[in-house]
Formats: C-alpha cells, structure tokens, sequence
C-alpha cells in the first residue's frame, strides 16, 4: 500500500536530531502515540547527533521502552488564533505551556498532503528551513522542531508578532520612499544570504514576507524552494534562459502554450519570473524578478501585473507588460526596470556571483548601511503622499480668513454638486424626525443616487479620488444615516464599495484637499480637488459622535 513518507526532522531544546518516517495514516491505527519526542540534551561542542527512525506501524508497546525520551505533542502548547492558511495547512499562534514563549505553529494535514501530492513540498521546507534555522542571520523564520501525530504534521517555527508585510501594504495603500529603500535592502540582503547558501525561493511575495516584533524581515514560505548543489550553484546564473513569449494570444480562453518539456509551475502568478513560465528554468535572478515586483508594489500599491485570470497574467509577464503610474520615484523606477527584464541573465545582479554588488550600488539604496542594517530601527511606516505643489485656489473663494475657516469646518454648503443640499448640521437633522422625513422625501424625488444607498437618507455627498496608492480612481461618496459611508461609480451609478464604521474610525485631514479615514484594517487615502477635505472631516466625526458619543 502506498504511503505518505516524509521524513521530519526534530530539533527542540537541544542538538538531537530525530527522523521519522511518516506512513499513510490509513495504513495504521497506532501513530497516535508517535508523536516526536523532544529530547534537551546540551548544547556543548562535544554533542553529536543522534538519528533515530521510528517506525509508525510498529506496535504501541515497542515505543514505551525506558529509553524513549519524552514526547513533544500539542498537549505542550496552548493554541490560540489562526495567523495563516494554506491550502493543505492552517498556521496558528501558539504558547509553550512550559516556557510560556509564543511561536506559530503550522498544521499540516496528512491526508490533503497526499491528495494534492505534496509530500516533497513539505520535505523541501522542512530541509530548507533546517538549512537556515542553523544559520546566524535573523532574516528567516526558524524552525525550532517537529512532530507529529495519526493525522497531522506540526512545524513549531518563529512568531512573526507584526504579520505580512503585504498587509501594511494594504492598509497604508503604500509606502514612502524611505520605507520601501529600507525593506528593499533587508530583502536584497536576504537574497544574498539564500545566494550563498545556494537556495532560489521561487515564491518571493509581500505575503510570505513577514514582520518581527522590531519590524525587521523573516521570510518565510519555502515550500517552493530550489536547493542546488554546487555545481548547479556555480552554473545556474550561466545558462540561457528564453525570455520570449510564444507567440501572441489575444484570446484568454485559450490555453496557454505548452512548455517543451515536464515541470510543473511553481510560485504565485503576480510575482513569478517569465523564465519559470516558459522554460521552468531556475534563476537566482528568478527571486531578484520578485524583488522588482515587490518594489514597485511598495512605491505604488499594486503589483505591477494585474488582470483578470492567471493566464493573462502571465501574458502580461511574458510580455513585460506593465506602466508605472505618476508620481513613482525615478531612482526606483529605474531599479525596478533593470530588475524586470524578460531575459534572467539581462536583470541587474544577474552576474553577481558573491552578493549583488550591482544592486548594492544602485542609487536606490544611497544612504543604506548593509553591514549594519539588521541593527539599524527600521523607519516608521508612512504612505507616500501625491504631490500638492499644483494646488489651485477655487474660483469662490472670498477674501478673508474667517470666511476660509467657517467653509473648511463646513459651517457652509461645500458641495455645490450634490443633490440634496443639506446646510444644516447632521445632528439638527437626525434629532428632529420631520426634518429628516422631508429631506429623505425630496431625496427620493430627485436624487438618481437614492437606489444606491438602499433609500437611507444622503447627509453629504461628493466627488472624491480614492488612492490605492499611487492608483486612483475617482468614486461618488456618500455619508448616510446609520451610519454609512458608500462610494460608487459616478457614471454607471453602481455601488463600489463601504468604508467600515467602528468607534476607532477615524478622520484626519492632511492639507486642504487630501484625507484619510483610518479604520482598523485600512487606511482610506482620499482627494477632494476642490480642496474641500476638512469639510469631509467634520462631517465624519460629526456623524462619529452623533452615534458612539464624545
């Protein structure tokens, strides 16, 4: 009968080394007592090693001799909150119950590692990750051990206190410039150090790129991983990769061109390398592909190849075709064109042999000490902010800094353009029931936007640009009763989105045209070109109080 085999190898609280042989759960009713043991031994120079095979369909008895160690099993940690989810693995945030230390636990499901055939992707991370958990470089997650029981694998590894990069991403909308030169250097150092050590992680991304309680790096993920030996080392930079796409498809129901020989594709398609597309053949240049992807996507927000399905995402890839949106930095514009070059052997550090000198030495990272960037407090997250040097003043504005004040606190109508026109304050309007009927009455008869916010009342509305970093786009906004804040296309009227209310949602304004909402999972970065953006900020913490209280 076939069986799952995936040797685990243990390593916790000493120098022990454990390998176990993991059949098929089905094959047998005892491995629920063989679970690895963890052994502390000490850690003196004089340890050696000891591999110990256990065999799982041996009788429960043969494993309760004297001489068995005691047993690691989830009895010794207490499991909190999931912190991540795979497709055959959910990773939760555990604590030692005798240490009382906090690591992140990844769950392994034995029989959905069988049915999706991913029993050497799990013996890849694990030698991957025993390769840098040995290592004296804090830019990974580590391993600190192993086990197992009849239904499950367990991989105790470091707790990422700060999460995915990519949701920083996400919530900021992007980074500033000095964020994204301070994380590039920690990735690119990272980049060097699996260099050496003769690893291509074939699945760089902000997801799998995680935030330590001092917000440096830990790379985790290496499922995906490619160990050479040396001579692959030594000649995998050397090879000719064939960068060209097959061909023009306009079509994306048709199938993708068939490469010329088995393999399958590894990585995630926003972030994967052409050379991995066509050929499948692997670079250390494959990851610093990546490492241009994630630039841009700090500086911008997105990554810079989007589309609907994977397959015209990778046609985007095979074709480089990307643009950068306005206001990107130039010197990462620049780095970020010589890292996503069709031909691996073409991208910047490519030739690199020991480190990326080349990259090093981009004016990108001028100012960057590399030698002592682990130590160095990594530069508080902020967003980077458009450009409001070509701010116009509106054509009716009066003299005087009264009338300037009482118009951005939105003592007056600000809105020429919104329907129902409502120059009383929102909590004169929904403390007097009349009052509110009527206004809702005339809203019905004449706003075209009364469907869109399900018939609740319209308190301010306006046209505003929603940033997705440097990505824009221009939404209807609506403050309703409830409360509710909607936003919709302004010319197909069709609803895009909410912005989610909570106690801790927050307004706060910028300069006179720009303002974010701050809620607990996102920023909202938002532009009145009008340069109306106080008066959006009242009106929100207006409506704030109104429904939670001062």
């Amino acid at each position: 009968m076939a069986s799952l085999s995936v040797e685990s190898t243990t390593k916790c609280n000493g120098t022990n080394t454990l390998t176990t042989v993991v059949s098929n759960p089905q094959t047998s009713t005892q491995q629920q007592q063989q679970s690895q043991p963890q052994q502390p031994v000490s850690t003196g120079a004089t340890s050696k090693p000891v591999k110990t095979v256990v065999n799982n369909n041996s009788s429960s008895s043969s494993a309760s001799g004297s001489s068995t160690p005691a047993k690691r099993s989830t009895k010794d940690f207490i499991f909190g909150r999931v912190i991540g989810e795979g497709s055959f693995s959910t990773v939760y945030l555990t604590k030692d119950i005798h240490t009382s230390k906090e690591y992140a636990i990844k769950v392994c499901e034995k029989r959905h590692i069988m049915r999706e055939k991913k029993s050497e992707y799990i013996k890849r991370e694990r030698d991957v990750l025993n390769i840098l958990s040995s290592a004296q470089t804090p830019l990974f997650t580590k391993l600190y051990c192993t086990f197992q029981d009849a239904e499950r694998l367990y991989f105790v590894l470091s707790y990422a206190k700060n999460g995915e990069l990519l949701q920083y991403i996400n919530k900021m909308g992007n980074f500033d410039i000095a964020c994204t030169r301070f994380y590039a250097a920690e990735i690119l150092l990272a980049l060097e150090y699996l260099q050496n050590l003769g690893i291509i992680h074939r699945d760089l991304k902000p997801e799998n790129i995680l935030l330590d309680d001092k917000m440096h790096i830990l790379i985790t993920d290496f499922g995906s991983a490619k160990m050479l030996n040396s001579s692959e080392s030594a000649n995998v930079n050397s090879s000719n990769s064939r960068s060209e796409a097959n061909g023009d498809v306009d079509n994306d129901e048709q199938e993708p061109p068939k490469p010329k020989r088995r393999s399958s594709f590894v990585g995630t398609a926003q972030y994967v390398s052409p050379e991995l597309l066509t050929d499948k053949t692997a670079h250390y240049a494959s990851d610093l592909w990546a490492l241009g992807c994630i630039i841009y996507q700090m500086i911008s927000g997105l990554p810079p190849f989007r589309a609907r399905s994977e397959y015209a995402i990778f046609q985007k890839i095979t074709k480089l075709d990307y643009e950068f949106p306005d206001g990107f930095d130039s010197e990462a514009r620049d780095l970020v064109e010589k890292l996503l070059v069709l031909n691996a052997n073409e991208r910047l550090g490519a030739k690199d042999t020991k480190g990326y000198p080349s990259i090093r030495s981009h004016p990108m990272f001028n100012g960057i000490d590399f030698d002592n960037l682990l130590t160095t407090t990594p530069p508080a997250i902020s967003p980077y902010l458009p450009n409001d040097d070509n701010y116009k003043f509106p054509d009716d504005l009066e003299p005087g800094l009264d009338q300037q004040l009482s118009r951005l606190l939105g003592l007056e109508s600000d809105d020429e353009a919104t329907p129902v026109r409502i120059r009383a304050g929102i909590t004169s309007i929904l403390t007097v029931p009349e009052l509110a009927r009527a206004k809702l009455e005339e809203q019905r008869r004449t706003s075209p936007y009364h469907h869109v916010v399900f018939g609740r009342l319209i308190l301010k509305q306006g046209l505003l640009l929603k940033r997705t970093g440097l990505f824009t786009r221009k939404r209807m906004f609506f403050l309703t009763e409830g409360p509710h804040l909607y936003y919709a296309d302004p010319d197909s009227m069709i609803l895009k989105g909410e912005v989610p209310w909570s106690p801790s949602m927050t307004a706060e304004p910028k300069t006179f045209k720009i303002l974010f909402i701050h809620t607990p999972n996102r920023n909202y970065l938002l532009e009145d070109t009008g340069g109306y953006a106080l008066g959006w900020v009242k009106a929100i913490q207006e409506m704030k109080t109104y429904t939670y209280g001062p």
